[in-house]
């Protein structure tokens, strides 16, 4: 499969749709009536493609950057909050990172959520 930024847009809606599902389960499961943990942020990094590691200056990194992937303050190429699922639970969000991060996986990324409490 050609990498192109039409491809990287449709993983992105891939991935976004399998965080909110995955967030939206998790709430419902753990939180069910409206009580929730702690608050915090999540989002999904990736590091390498198909073992090439990612760099802003390579085709592939201009790529991500047109089809809305920023790097982050390390350099990382990193998806905040992948899920917008509408809560602050720390924990329903990082549910919505791994599920953004498999979907990642699954095209040849190296890709893992990060979450911080806030």
């Amino acid at each position: 499969m050609t990498v192109t930024v039409n491809t990287l847009k449709q993983m992105i809606r891939e991935a976004t749709e399998a965080a909110y599902e995955a967030a939206d389960n998790f709430e419902q499961t753990h939180f069910p009536n409206g009580s929730w943990g702690a608050c915090g942020f999540a989002w999904t990094n990736l590091y390498e493609h198909n073992g090439v590691r990612l760099k802003g200056n390579t085709k592939l990194g201009r790529l991500l950057k047109q089809a809305g992937i920023e790097q982050d303050w390390q350099r990382v190429f990193s998806v905040w909050n992948p899920s917008k699922y509408p809560t602050q639970n720390v924990d329903t969000l990082e549910a919505g990172a791994r599920a953004a991060a498999d979907v990642f996986k699954k095209y040849g990324f190296t890709a893992y959520a990060g979450s911080r409490l806030d």
